[in-house]
């Protein structure tokens, strides 16, 4: 199948749109839809702790990251962060809280539900130093140089683009800012009917890229200092709110055996970089 570009954006929009709506971190097909300590217990797996999952206002969370950027990215007092994905504003909160009142966050999304999700909370939890942009990560809505350090959660592997989303990234931050993200990535080829599944890349596993190929396109785009802070494996059990876990166990063409090589193929990396 070919997935062209316009193709995937619309079937990522439509199906975190749906996420969105229903308030659960479950992929539309999941049948976890709702439950809060699902939300929780992912999220823990991830590196959140609870204090910072009980700081954040009440459907903040939707349990799709695959770490914690916020948690690594050093950040300070004063410091404008980007958000690339910003859901419905988990990290952009928690990162708020650490940049204070001289601070700033941004969050860019291309959902509208999510915006808007992020958004009330946002008045929720009376974040003034915070706002969300409509936009695409390919295209940041974002000045020039204006950035000191970008994070972004489980996101930059559902671009079609990834090479222009780090191009963009080191344009808009300044000389000296930081990129700090969690994403997921291959370290073995998946199985071609996961690569094939439109579906499975809604759930973010068909558009993840071997991890080399993922560190070049930082490195191409002019970061110094590329690092791979952490990496750990990510397994099928810990996806049971990716739709493409719901892929996988209803496809008849996979075998059980092969389902250790899906989980012997994906890792979750945290990647630290520097714009010179």
């Amino acid at each position: 199948m070919n997935k062209d570009t316009k193709n995937i954006k619309q079937l990522v929009k439509e199906g975190y749109g749906k996420i969105a709506q229903q308030e659960s971190s479950c992929c539309p097909t999941s049948s976890c839809c709702g439950n809060a300590n699902l939300v929780k217990n992912i999220s823990k797996t991830v590196g959140y702790s609870d204090e910072e999952m009980n700081t954040v206002p009440d459907g903040a969370n939707l349990g799709l990251g695959c770490g914690n950027p916020v948690a690594i990215a050093s950040l300070k007092e004063g410091d404008i962060v980007l958000d690339l994905g910003s859901g419905a504003g988990f990290d952009a909160f928690l990162a708020a809280q650490r940049v204070g009142k001289t601070g700033r966050v941004i969050g860019v999304d291309m959902t509208p539900e999510m915006l808007e999700k992020a958004r009330t909370n946002a008045k929720k939890g009376g974040y003034e130093n915070v706002e969300f942009r409509s936009g695409e990560i390919e295209k940041l809505p974002v000045e020039d140089s204006s950035i000191d350090v970008i994070i972004s959660n489980c996101v930059i592997n559902l671009s079609p683009d990834k090479e222009s989303v780090f191009k963009e990234s080191f344009r808009v931050l300044k000389p000296g800012g930081r990129l700090m993200v969690s994403d997921l990535v291959l370290v073995k080829e998946l199985l071609d009917v996961i690569k094939e599944s439109m579906e499975a890349y809604v759930g973010c596993l068909a558009g993840a890229i071997m991890k080399d190929e993922y560190l070049s396109f930082i490195k191409k785009a002019g970061f110094r200092d590329v690092e791979v802070v952490s990496q750990s494996n990510y397994p099928i059990e810990a996806m049971a709110n990716d739709v493409t876990a719901q892929v996988i166990k209803n496809n008849s063409g996979i075998k059980q055996r092969d389902l250790q090589g899906v989980e012997d193929s994906v890792v979750s990396i945290k990647v630290y970089a520097v714009k010179p």
